[in-house]
């Protein structure tokens, strides 16, 4: 049975390889840091390394020349983002098997591993091999919505609530067919035990959750149930991009619409979202500034991986028509129009 050394000092990160090395029936250790990592090859051997370029105390690249000086040849793949790709150019004069970008998606890190480890159709274990030989592997269920159906050790469930108010709860329970089955908890704690004694079809998850950074909590369950749909729960409208100032004060507005796109972008793609969609409708019509904000958002946008959908006005629509940047974004009426085409 293959051996993987995962080196990263996120905790989800960790927990989420984990997990989907452990569905694939290989053996998994980790370390927070390069420093770490060595000591622990000290102590044992292993087939493969997954290794953070960015990490305190001792980073992946530091950690790997430490490696190869000592005559350790195991086979590395490293984890980077987009802005640290230009390390990697450095660590392959020092010989690493493959990189991946995050954030990645569960399919191509075990092509990746599995290229690696020199499995993919060379006789090794499959996926499917691993769900027959791991039974608490549940694949999605199928049939009555109940949640009724059997499984080898754990329960279906329709849908899973994770949200402070219980008021939620109730409410969603109100509007939701009684066919369908649903559990809520009220805290992260309660929510990772579900995950781990049932199988969910779709996990519902509060944005803000006082003491709990949902955008973790959230991976963390992603790595308890692969097969879920994980759908955010947010207000309606934060309030923040509103503009109610004078016109000398539309730099500075345009500018924290700039902050604040760009960390929301972020947000999304820590939590491996594809899509999402920027509501144009309250912003002023600026047209040098809302070309420009859009340009550079979707410039981000693509650097995580992610697709803009765009909703506002006609008015909105020929400026942006007009640029041949902008002009190809996909754009609609309404925000039910824009989620309906994804």
């Amino acid at each position: 049975m293959p051996r993987i050394l995962t080196i990263d000092d996120s905790s989800t990160i960790r927990s989420i390889i984990t997990k989907q090395m452990s569905d694939l029936g290989f053996e998994v250790d980790h370390a927070e840091d390069g420093q770490q990592g060595l000591a622990k090859l000290e102590e044992i051997s292993v087939d493969l390394i997954l290794l953070d370029v960015t990490m305190p105390v001792m980073d992946g690249p530091t950690m790997l020349a430490a490696l190869r000086e000592r005559g350790d040849q195991t086979p590395v793949i490293m984890l980077t983002s987009e802005s640290k790709r230009s390390i990697v150019a450095g660590a392959v004069k020092l010989g690493i098997e493959d990189y991946i970008l995050k954030p990645f998606k569960p399919d191509e890190l075990r092509g990746k591993v599995m290229k690696a480890l020199k499995l993919d159709g060379s006789g090794g274990m499959s996926a499917a091999g691993a769900v027959a030989a791991n039974p608490s592997v549940a694949a999605p269920a199928h049939g009555g919505g109940g949640g009724g159906g059997a499984s080898t050790s754990r329960q279906f469930i329709d849908v899973l609530v994770v949200d402070d108010m219980e008021n939620v709860h109730k409410k969603l329970r109100t509007v939701l067919p009684q066919h369908v089955s649903m559990n809520g908890c009220v805290s992260a704690r309660e929510a990772l035990q579900m995950c781990q004694e049932r199988v969910y079809r779709v996990v519902l998850i509060d944005l803000v959750i006082p003491d709990v950074n949902s955008v973790a909590l959230m991976n963390q369950m992603r790595a308890l149930q692969p097969h879920a749909v994980m759908v955010a729960l947010a207000l309606r409208s934060a309030g923040e991009a509103a503009f109610a100032g004078k016109e000398d004060k539309l730099d500075r507005y345009f500018t924290r619409l700039r902050t604040l796109c760009h960390e929301s972008l972020e947000k999304l793609a820590s939590a491996c979202y594809e899509e999402t969609i920027f509501d144009l409708s309250a912003v002023p019509l600026r047209n040098d500034k809302i070309v420009r904000l859009l340009m550079d958002s979707d410039k981000e946008a693509k650097k995580l991986g992610i697709s803009l959908r765009l909703v506002g006005t006609p008015e909105i629509k020929k400026v942006l028509g007009a640029v041949m940047e902008t002009s190809t974004m996909p754009f609609y009426a309404s925000k039910a129009d824009a989620q309906a085409a994804g």
